[in-house]
């Protein structure tokens, strides 16, 4: 896949699904999951062309968090139908929490759907998608499901992977390009001065780019510096 960039990768995840009759697509992938929380905010992508209005009240004010597919989700791995929550509905099985989450997406016009939660390497790594149809009910998406399922679960699989190959810039100023070269050289075991001898500067500049690059990832030590850059795919690659 041809794409260098996250917006460019999910403009395209977009397009497809659309294409297959699945008009509203929210992704999201956290890279530093916990037993018991999805991580800080910033370590989190969330990438979705729902209206502004439905993302303030289910995304931005931690709402999603109760949704059952959402829950489903961080349980499980492969594809779900979200006829689970019909289920659940009918089992007497929702939350009051849950029961909002499901009276939101009916003023929004979300009543069908289904969610993949993806297999990652990383214990602290976690993404899932949900696809819905705006006012469909479930009989219609099931119908588009199983003409061409596969293919719309091997495309979210493969937008998935790419997308947690490229750099993620967390909403806080980027690392510069000496920042992330000093920050290499730090992984790759050499010392401040080694650094210094390397790039034809002195110490204190050296010390001064692993300082502003700490502030930009909001991280107390180097070695913290180090292995979220990297995680966030931010050094060692090769540039766009």
């Amino acid at each position: 896949m041809d794409t260098s960039s996250i917006d460019e990768v999910w403009k395209r995840l977009v397009q497809c699904a659309q294409e297959y009759g699945f008009d509203r697509v929210l992704y999201g992938v956290t890279r530093s999951r916990t037993a018991s929380s999805l991580g800080l905010e910033e370590d989190i992508l969330v990438l979705s062309n729902h209206s502004e209005d439905y993302l303030d009240a289910f995304v931005r004010s931690g709402l999603y968090m109760e949704a059952p597919m959402v829950k489903w989700a961080l349980e499980n791995e492969g594809i779900a139908s979200w006829k689970l929550i019909g289920e659940r509905a009918r089992a007497g099985l929702l939350s009051e929490a849950e029961a909002r989450v499901i009276d939101l997406n009916q003023r929004h016009g979300i009543r069908a759907g289904y969610s993949i939660s993806f297999r990652d390497t990383s214990v602290r790594t976690k993404g899932a998608i949900g696809l819905c149809a705006l006012d469909r009910d479930q009989d219609h998406v099931e119908a588009i499901w199983a003409a061409h399922g596969p293919e719309i679960g091997f495309l979210c699989r493969l937008m998935h992977l790419k997308l947690t190959t490229l750099p993620y810039v967390a909403p806080r100023r980027p690392l510069s390009p000496r920042q992330r070269e000093v920050l290499e050289w730090v992984g790759d075991g050499k010392t401040i001065q080694d650094i210094a001898v390397l790039l034809g500067v002195t110490t204190a500049t050296i010390e001064k780019h692993l300082r502003l690059a700490r502030e930009s990832l909001s991280v107390e030590t180097t070695a913290q510096a180090v292995l979220k850059a990297s995680v966030h795919n931010q050094i060692f690659v090769i540039p766009g």
